[in-house]
């Protein structure tokens, strides 16, 4: 067995490890603090957030206009000192106008021309691809070696992106006219699929009163809370949660009743469900749970950390059929249903062999 294979499957947290998981911890607090100072509310969608940037993952945020998602990501940006570029897309975007193109530039000394690349807008750390789905396919598929290899290709030359490398990608629920949906083979490389709802009462009043003060000198007074290495290294250390085997196997139950060929499959997944989520839900779910629970302070993942990533990564993986349309019956609904129908392995963390060594058991 390589080192690597090793690492991967007997994970151990050393002691500057457990430093980095209170460092974590802290920085967590620190960024939702500051991000309150600006954006009212929206708990769940900034700690949703979070969990995929530091598991490495990349979002689809739908919402209708005006609650703030573009001020909400800049501001996460800059919390974690990272750079930060918004592309409009239109249905006139070009793929090179995301990547970047090749310009002849000539030396005026010696008169030789050679190609130059020109770095576009995704080579940045937080990349908020606004309305991505008013872009034609062709457009849309420019992000995906972006996405999956953290690099673009121009004239046969490959160019690496800047690490760490986040894209969130908005998408209005309700204008749908003159639009491009995301094919199902490009959301299953978003980790997450996060909604904007509408605020509470009492968050669009502060809203209201927030709004009449100075919001750019508010954003202008956020200092940085972590620096991009750092959160490099912090990504690093998610991987190395514990998380117990029982625990990924109440995982891989979710992920499988959500296909209809399964054995497995309970009635509801079977009458409500056209195409269920592949293997990669998994690996999404047991990475959004690990970082989860470091966002925590906690030193392993639980079946807690499971479930409760269980309706972001599975909802836009789920395709459902007619009959769920026309009972109502949404992904979110049908996801609700599994996890009633999906008890957790009993005793799954204490059956793990590594926490067994610990205990002396």
């Amino acid at each position: 067995m390589s080192q690597s294979q090793q690492d991967r499957e007997d994970p151990t947290v050393g002691v500057d490890d457990l430093a980095a998981v209170e460092q974590l911890r802290g920085a967590h607090d620190r960024i939702r603090a500051d991000l309150g100072k600006v954006i009212v509310g929206q708990d769940r969608v900034i700690e949703e957030l979070l969990i995929a940037l530091f598991a490495g993952g990349h979002c689809i945020l739908e919402g209708v206009p005006g609650l703030a998602k573009t001020l909400m990501i800049s501001t996460l940006a800059r919390t974690l000192d990272l750079t930060f570029s918004r592309i409009q897309f239109t249905p006139d975007l070009m793929p090179s106008d995301i990547t970047g193109t090749e310009v002849i530039q000539e030396d005026k000394a010696t008169g030789s021309r050679s190609f130059r690349f020109l770095r576009g807008p995704v080579f940045a750390n937080v990349v908020l691809a606004d309305e991505i789905n008013r872009t034609p396919p062709k457009t849309q598929a420019a992000l995906l070696e972006a996405m999956q290899e953290r690099q673009v290709t121009v004239g046969g030359q490959r160019h690496k992106l800047d690490e760490p490398f986040f894209v969130l990608a908005t998408q209005n629920p309700i204008e749908q006219e003159g639009t491009y949906p995301l094919p199902e083979a490009q959301q299953d490389r978003f980790m997450f699929k996060v909604f904007v709802g509408y605020p509470s009462y009492e968050e669009e009043l502060a809203i209201a009163e927030v709004t009449a003060a100075d919001i750019a000198k508010a954003q202008d007074a956020i200092a940085p809370v972590l620096h991009a290495e750092q959160v490099l290294r912090l990504q690093e250390l998610v991987r190395k949660v514990p998380i117990a085997r029982q625990v990924v196997a109440h995982a891989l139950d979710l992920v499988r009743r959500t296909r209809p060929g399964e054995p497995e499959a309970p009635e509801i997944t079977r009458q409500m469900i056209r195409w269920g989520a592949g293997p990669r839900a998994v690996q999404f779910m047991v990475l959004a749970a690990k970082a989860r629970a470091v966002l925590h302070g906690q030193y392993h993942a639980s079946v807690e950390d499971i479930r409760a990533a269980a309706s972001p990564v599975l909802r836009h993986r789920i395709v459902t059929t007619y009959s769920a349309e026309a009972q109502g019956y949404s992904p979110d609904r049908i996801v609700d249903e599994l996890l009633n129908l999906t008890p957790p392995h009993e005793s799954a963390l204490s059956q793990d062999d590594r926490l067994r060594k610990v205990l002396g058991s």
